[in-house]
């Protein structure tokens, strides 16, 4: 079994990659792995790890989470996260702002997909920005009514995907 990725610190080798597939061999008895090592800090290993498994589509709360690490232990600001992950500073600001400003709460139902992080992005984090009382209450509804039939009527669009007017959907 290959594929462990660790960066090379000072005192020890910090696995980057291949956390479950360790827990395994742990689980079979097994006490020693052949990995790749990464002479990179901690911070540099997790944006190249993110940035080779860029195919495989984390949730925007998931990227959030990354993104908050990256902020919050290693000092970095939205625009060196944009540019190290190839990305707008606005796609860094909206995935922290689901994690650093939803209540857990709110996070649930987003992470369960009741209701999507889009909706999530733009509707229920502007509302924790300013009411953040109401913000639970609007998650409730948005998940107790499908947010994507509440968005596409927001949009302009019917629960079919059929722009509505007057009334009546047109084709």
């Amino acid at each position: 079994m290959s594929g462990f990725a660790v960066a090379d610190q000072p005192d020890r080798y910090l696995v980057i990659d291949g956390y479950q597939r360790i827990a395994v061999l742990e689980q079979l008895g097994r006490d020693t792995v052949e990995a790749v090592v990464w002479p990179l800090s901690e911070a540099e290993a997790l944006v190249l790890d993110r940035s080779l498994h860029w195919s495989k589509r984390d949730s925007a709360l998931e990227e959030g989470w990354l993104l908050a690490e990256l902020e919050q232990r290693f000092n970095y600001s939205v625009e060196e996260l944009a540019r190290r992950f190839d990305r707008s500073v606005r796609w860094v600001a909206d995935r922290l702002a689901l994690v650093e400003l939803l209540p857990e709460s709110v996070q649930q139902p987003v992470r369960r997909g009741a209701i999507s992080a889009h909706v999530a992005m733009k509707f229920l984090v502007p509302v924790a920005r300013s009411r953040p009382e109401d913000c639970q209450r609007l998650a409730e509804a948005f998940a107790a009514h499908h947010s994507t039939c509440l968005w596409r009527i927001a949009t302009g669009t019917d629960c079919t995907g059929n722009r509505a007017v007057s009334g009546r959907s047109e084709r």
